[in-house]
């Protein structure tokens, strides 16, 4: 029979899952990485379309330099002392002086979808989740990061996407970021989930 609410492996998966953004500098193991490929490649698509695209960049110049353009075109409110992404791993968002929205992940991948497709969004949301639920539960730190374009709106970032054969009717989603947890780092802790959320009609 099936394991209850509380022993199932998938749900412990999905209890466990955090945003990662400090990461080690070694990089994922090749099989650890086809594995997680192989979940978002696995995932829901609308119509069964199989539209998105994943592009892996594994090249530590190229992601430092596109962590950088997107986080040049990139102007989220600063936090406040009350309003903050994270405070034990703070993002772009909370920390100025972090110039590489990428975090120096040393795997990016960027996930294309058409530009003419109501359901494009969707599409990259669903395969980048089970992308790091299948992370997680092999030991790898991810984080997701929205507006895939903005690392690509400048010249250098134009020539990459010719570079990786980017058809022009598609666009960058969003990125999945990827790597170990640093060693010593505590995994982070759950927020309280807030109440009045599930509505029964």
């Amino acid at each position: 029979g099936r394991r209850s609410f509380k022993t199932n492996e998938v749900m412990q998966t999905i209890f466990h899952r955090r945003s990662i953004r400090r990461f080690d500098t070694r990089q994922i193991e090749e099989e650890t990485l086809q594995q997680i490929l192989q979940a978002g490649l696995y995932a829901p698509s609308a119509g069964g379309r199989q539209g998105v695209l994943f592009a892996v960049s594994q090249n530590r110049e190229v992601n430092e330099r596109l962590g950088k353009i997107k986080r040049a075109n990139s102007h989220p409110r600063m936090a406040t002392a009350t309003s903050y992404v994270s405070r034990e791993q703070p993002s772009i968002a909370d920390d100025p002086k972090l110039v590489n929205a990428f975090y120096d992940a040393p795997t990016v991948i960027t996930m294309f979808a058409p530009k003419d497709f109501l359901f494009s969004v969707d599409d990259c949301a669903v395969a980048a989740e089970n992308m790091m639920l299948a992370a997680d539960a092999l030991g790898v730190g991810s984080c997701y990061i929205g507006q895939g374009w903005t690392a690509f709106a400048d010249s250098y970032g134009q020539e990459i996407l010719k570079q990786w054969g980017i058809r022009t009717d598609y666009y960058a989603v969003m990125q999945l970021l990827l790597g170990y947890p640093r060693p010593g780092d505590a995994h982070p802790q759950a927020k309280p989930r807030k109440n009045d959320r599930v509505l029964r009609v």
